[in-house]
């Protein structure tokens, strides 16, 4: 038996990536590591290291090659030396050296021990995380949208033991959402409200940056089991240090004290929101430069004094009222303006029926301020009356140009837009008929089209015959071929005539698509699947405009039926 050489390998090692001793790593391997070494290299356990990556901003990477399987979770080398140097490492292995103590002062039944422990604890700080994630302020307003939704949610959330989350992150979440809330109306840069079933969209202006996010509806919050709270604690704490920073330098550009001093008793009674955008209003020294756009938002509701009732959101309606110029009051304890004041102009209510009616003011749904928010007008009242069932809540999100399809009342706002803008618009139904006028004007001109290629056609097949009738009679005839070349003139004037005789469009009306079909064909590879992919979203768009006109069309017959049977 011949035993193998010790210089030559074996195919099992020439299976594996043998790296011979000495030589460096490269490709894949020394660009990528797999979790459980970068578990191994920290020192760590996956809790806190999963807690770091969240406040680093570390998240795993796909290689092309997954050099140790496709089960495993890779990441950078350099993400995972940049962790190695990351001071809260160290910090958190000091915590766990206090919390060991504490324990263990608490088994010996040692409590002043234990609570000197406790008040020794250090503390640390995510500031420098702040300023390592986002150079400029610019990109931590970019960045906002996550931020503003998650403290929006834990503002809502109760204090849990269960799912240990602490008082104090809802009261942070709860007073840092409400100084956003108050800087936006201060600068009356809202744009956009949307109501759904998940909860209220908002779109603000920033600094010329588009920030969207998403409050929950004020209910009983109940807290699933399925849900990790661990890592979003983690995440909102990472938010209170960024929104704090993004705060801190919005109230110091308006000239305003950060953070505002609030009077506790009228927070108590109003849940913080009027006080603090009393407090932020009555502050300030310089003045901002306001677009058009903040100009028309700050005086929609200007001379407008609405009042809300129990049943209606109050935190929601009390920030877009007053982000849009409006003076609103409550039922309630610290209400600026009693229900009972003649100056009200508008009430908001969401019951059926209502016990005292004024007649100086109009009674409407909270649905017409959200409507009248996003169409910068104000909407006539009639359809958002009590009892009555509203108009559809459009969403402002959606492009109804872009997508092919305006919603009838889409429309009407819009008629509405241009009268208050002093423009004028087709009635409704007249572009629909200009559309079937252009239509039928294609279709006539298309059949003329038609009719003019036949008769081409036919011309051309009569030349053609008569000039094979005359050629084979000169043959039979005997008339030599070279006696025919001598009567250029003639056959000169009988292509005249010919040309004369002929339609100027003689071009097939298919022609544009031979053309278009030709241009596909000569496209790249590449070219040609982002070109079919191109046509599927426009079939796919065209088919859900469709959809959308024939379901409207079943409600008007369904409506209609209902009518006439009444």
């Amino acid at each position: 038996m011949v035993k193998p050489s010790k210089n030559k390998l074996t195919k099992q090692q020439k299976s594996k990536q043998y790296r011979p001793p000495g030589k460096r790593k490269e490709g894949n391997v020394a660009k990528y590591t797999t979790r459980n070494k970068a578990l191994n290299r920290l020192q760590i356990k996956l809790p806190e290291f999963r807690r770091l990556c969240i406040l680093k901003g570390i998240h795993p990477r796909e290689p092309k090659k997954k050099f140790e399987g496709h089960n495993k979770t890779y990441y950078h080398v350099k993400d995972i030396n940049f962790l190695a140097h990351e001071p809260l490492l160290e910090k958190g292995r000091e915590l766990k050296v206090y919390d060991r103590k504490i324990k263990k002062a608490k088994a010996k039944k040692n409590k002043e021990l234990a609570q000197r422990f406790d008040r020794l604890r250090p503390a640390y700080s995510l500031d420098h995380l702040v300023k390592e994630r986002y150079p400029s302020f610019i990109d931590a307003l970019r960045d906002m949208d996550d931020p503003l939704t998650m403290l929006h949610l834990f503002a809502t959330l109760p204090a849990d033991n269960v799912h240990k989350i602490p008082v104090e992150r809802v009261q942070i979440a709860r007073r840092l959402s409400l100084e956003w809330q108050a800087y936006i109306t201060r600068t009356h840069s809202l744009r956009k409200v949307f109501v759904s079933v998940k909860g209220i969209y908002y779109q603000a202006d920033v600094t010329g940056q588009k920030i969207t996010w998403l409050t929950p509806h004020v209910l009983s919050q109940v807290l699933p089991n399925d849900v990790d709270f661990r890592v979003m604690l983690t995440f909102v704490e990472f938010y209170e240090t960024l929104v704090g920073f993004v705060n801190f330098k919005l109230y110091h550009a308006l000239g305003l004290n950060y953070p505002p001093v609030i009077d506790e008793r009228l927070e108590k009674a109003t849940a913080g929101v009027e006080e603090l955008m009393e407090v932020v209003n009555s502050e300030g020294t310089i003045e901002e430069q306001e677009d058009e756009e903040t100009i028309r938002c700050k005086t929609l509701f200007k001379d407008f004094k609405i009042f809300l009732a129990r049943e209606v959101p109050r935190d929601s309606l009390l920030f877009t009222i007053r982000a849009f110029g409006g003076t609103v009051s409550w039922d309630g304890d610290g209400a600026p303006i009693e229900e009972s004041d003649e100056t009200i102009t508008h009430q908001i209510v969401d019951r059926p029926t209502q016990g005292h009616k004024f007649l100086s003011r109009d009674y409407v749904q909270p649905q017409w301020v959200y409507d009248c928010c996003n169409a910068r007008i104000l909407l006539p009242t009639d359809a958002y009356v009590l009892g009555r069932v509203p108009p559809p809540h459009l969403s402002p999100f959606v492009d109804n140009e872009a997508e092919g399809y305006i919603p009838e009342y889409g429309e009407t706002i819009k008629r509405l837009q241009a009268a208050s803008a002093k423009h004028v618009l087709p009635l409704p139904g007249a572009e629909e008929e200009m559309d079937d006028v252009n239509k039928s004007e294609e279709a006539a001109a298309i059949r003329r089209s038609e009719a003019a290629e036949i008769a081409a056609k036919e011309q051309q097949a009569m030349l053609l015959e008569k000039t094979y009738t005359e050629e084979l009679s000169k043959e039979i005839a005997g008339v030599p071929y070279s006696s025919t070349l001598e009567e250029p003139e003639e056959k000169d004037a009988m292509s005249d005539d010919a040309q004369e005789t002929r339609p100027p469009t003689m071009t097939p009306t298919g022609a544009d698509d031979e053309t278009a079909t030709l241009a596909q064909m000569m496209m790249p590879k590449k070219t040609k699947k982002l070109y079919e992919a191109m046509q599927m979203g426009l079939g796919k768009k065209k088919a859900s405009v469709e959809l959308l006109k024939q379901r409207k069309k079943k409600a008007d017959e369904k409506k209609s039926a209902k009518s006439q049977r009444a």
